[in-house]
């Protein structure tokens, strides 16, 4: 979620929709290792006390430089370190970290190690896929996941397809059964979180009631919708976050989920309020380009959106793009 869910994004779900546990965009431990990538990087591990819990997630390939990241991120007061050993960007892979760990376990109990060694007093926790190659799908009993619950971790995440799928085909949920098999004979204290295909609340609790695992994680259902967690009967729930009561499974909770649903003025609304943010954190520092893909996400699914779209792709800044949404508000409205 690179470049999706920083600070000013994460601002807004935790003002709108809270989840249970919060994580940041993940960040390069080789990069942080350095004083001038620290630097530069810095930025992405800028977080709000709204958002905790609040987890950093790291990638990299060489153990001292992680337990260097690590140490940093213990030193800001995250609440959890979250290693990615599961994203499938070739630019990632060419360092040996992200799902290149998947092919190379020794190396992965190293990094794991090291995290530890870094913030000895924060739960680390693993982001993975089912596998690498296409021809393993049921590789789970030939090791990758045992290697990595030995490891005491306090999450697994797995998202529930191998890295040469991609997102190309739907998860395989079916193996997550196995999954926690496997994670009640090593590890019955490690909390599994399912990743993969999960489209709102209310389709993450039945796939949690489905297969008995302990959570999921949204990603791509998050774009344009910082709402996603919000109930349209509470507007405060009460969390409890996975990462702190490992010796306990979370509570399922009773009452059902009724999804918020911001009216169209709402939901443009906050989109500026989006871009505003996002301009006011990281102007000389990240391309206004980058909030586009957000505008892409927030104005889709009613009349006019495209060409609402065309118009914002044009935009320079947070004024511009403020400017054509109160006109096209002003359309609606009457």
């Amino acid at each position: 979620m690179a470049n999706v869910t920083d600070v000013a994004f994460r601002s807004l779900i935790a003002k709108y929709g809270k989840p249970d546990v919060i994580w940041t965009e993940f960040v390069s431990a080789d990069g942080l290792s350095s004083p001038q990538g620290q630097k530069a990087l810095l930025i992405d591990l800028k977080y709000s006390k709204k958002e905790r819990p609040i987890v950093a997630q790291l990638f990299g390939a060489n153990p001292e430089k992680m337990r260097q990241a690590a140490e940093l991120c213990a030193s800001l007061g995250f609440d959890g370190i979250d290693i990615n050993m599961g994203c499938p960007d070739r630019t990632i892979e060419k360092q040996g970290a992200g799902a290149a760990m998947m092919k190379n376990p020794k190396l992965a109990v190293e990094i794991i190690r090291a995290a530890r060694e870094g913030a000895p007093k924060l739960p680390v926790s693993v982001k993975t896929r089912i596998g690498y190659n296409p021809n393993k799908i049921y590789f789970l009993d030939e090791g990758w996941i045992k290697t990595l619950l030995k490891e005491d971790l306090a999450v697994l995440t797995v998202h529930l397809r191998n890295r040469k799928e991609m997102s190309d085909v739907p998860a395989h949920w079916d193996l997550m059964k196995r999954i926690l098999e496997i994670r009640d004979e090593i590890a019955p204290e490690t909390l599994i979180i399912g990743n993969g295909d999960v489209v709102d609340v209310t389709d993450g609790r039945k796939k949690i009631k489905e297969t008995g695992c302990d959570g999921v994680m949204l990603g791509r259902a998050i774009f344009g919708n910082p709402w996603l967690f919000r109930s349209a009967h509470t507007s405060k729930s009460t969390r409890k976050t996975l990462l702190s009561f490992r010796s306990a499974r979370p509570s399922r909770p009773a009452q059902g989920f009724s999804p918020y649903v911001p009216s169209l003025q709402e939901r443009l609304r906050v989109m500026i309020e989006h871009t505003k943010l996002f301009e006011k954190m990281f102007t000389g520092i990240k391309s206004f380009a980058v909030m586009k893909k957000h505008f892409k996400a927030y104005c889709s699914g009613f009349d006019g959106a495209k060409e609402l779209r065309i118009k914002l792709m044009e935009t320079a800044s947070a004024i511009e793009a403020s400017k054509i949404v109160k006109d096209f508000i002003k359309t609606i409205d009457k």
